[in-house]
């Protein structure tokens, strides 16, 4: 007997909810998301993102961070408004996803040096 798999749910599907506002790839600035991952803990979250799962979105609590929810959601935002995230609401909660593509097509290489970046232990 074949076994036939079912089509994986891509980013874009129709049954997913709409982004969240985000500027469009031509209108992305490279200083606006330096600015957002000069914070070690936005670069933190971009990278465990490119790391662990780039496949799905995740919700804030999914990162284990130990800060208040506000903190991340200012934190995520930030991140969104630059450009870096893609953000949906499911429900009551917003799940993010590092916009790869965007990134690669508009500045080549900047996500590797994300992927490069150690984090201090202080």
């Amino acid at each position: 007997m074949k076994r036939t798999s079912l089509p994986k749910a891509t980013a874009e599907s129709a049954d997913l909810p709409e982004p969240l506002p985000e500027p469009a790839v031509a209108d992305l600035q490279l200083d606006a998301i330096f600015g957002a991952l000069a914070d070690p803990l936005r670069l933190t979250i971009v990278r465990k993102l490119m790391l662990e799962s780039e496949a799905y979105d995740h919700p804030c609590g999914w990162f284990g961070f130990d800060r208040p929810k506000s903190s991340l959601t200012h934190h995520f935002k930030a991140l969104r408004e630059a450009g870096v995230l893609r953000q949906r609401q499911y429900g009551l909660e917003r799940r993010s996803r590092v916009r790869t593509e965007d990134l690669d097509a508009r500045f080549p290489g900047l996500l590797q040096l994300v992927l490069a970046w150690e984090p201090s232990d202080a």
